[in-house]
């Protein structure tokens, strides 16, 4: 058993660079901060843009696994897709997206004062929904611990 073990790190080190980067990428243990870091504006409600941005969320997971840390903040009519009974149109299809990416490990954040706005607390939300204050606010305070922005 240790004499495969030894072989496999030896041919392990004469693996291209890019074999030694993957390598190093499984070595990561849950917890240890993510290389890559992206938040995403939510803030429109038509099916298309949620299929828009929720497609690239999911593409971000496909290509970076678990070495990347996603946050996606919904505001104004974005926070629908956070509701569990919303008040605009939201389809089945991308209330299950919605819940799935969260099962990965994608962070969604609602907008307090949009919630406000409407009436809702922290019970209208999906349970894995984190209430910010400001959205606008959440966005900006990712960027400057040096998240990249994505609005769709």
């Amino acid at each position: 058993m240790l004499a495969g073990l030894v072989v496999s790190r030896s041919a392990t080190a004469q693996e291209s660079p890019a074999s030694e980067e993957a390598s190093a990428e499984s070595l990561r243990f849950p917890g240890d901060p993510t290389d890559h870091n992206v938040i995403y504006q939510l803030n429109k409600s038509s099916e298309k843009y949620h299929d828009a941005v929720l497609f690239s969320v999911g593409e971000m997971l496909r290509k970076y696994n678990d070495n990347i840390t996603i946050v996606v903040t919904a505001f104004g009519p974005g926070i629908h897709l956070l509701g569990k009974i919303p008040d605009r149109p939201v389809s089945e299809k991308n209330m299950q997206s919605v819940k799935s990416l969260a099962s990965y490990g994608v962070k969604f954040h609602a907008c307090g004062n949009t919630m406000e706005s409407l009436g809702w607390s922290k019970d209208d939300l999906y349970d894995f929904a984190e209430v910010v204050q400001v959205g606008a606010a959440d966005l900006l305070e990712h960027q400057e611990k040096g998240f990249a922005y994505i609005s769709l």
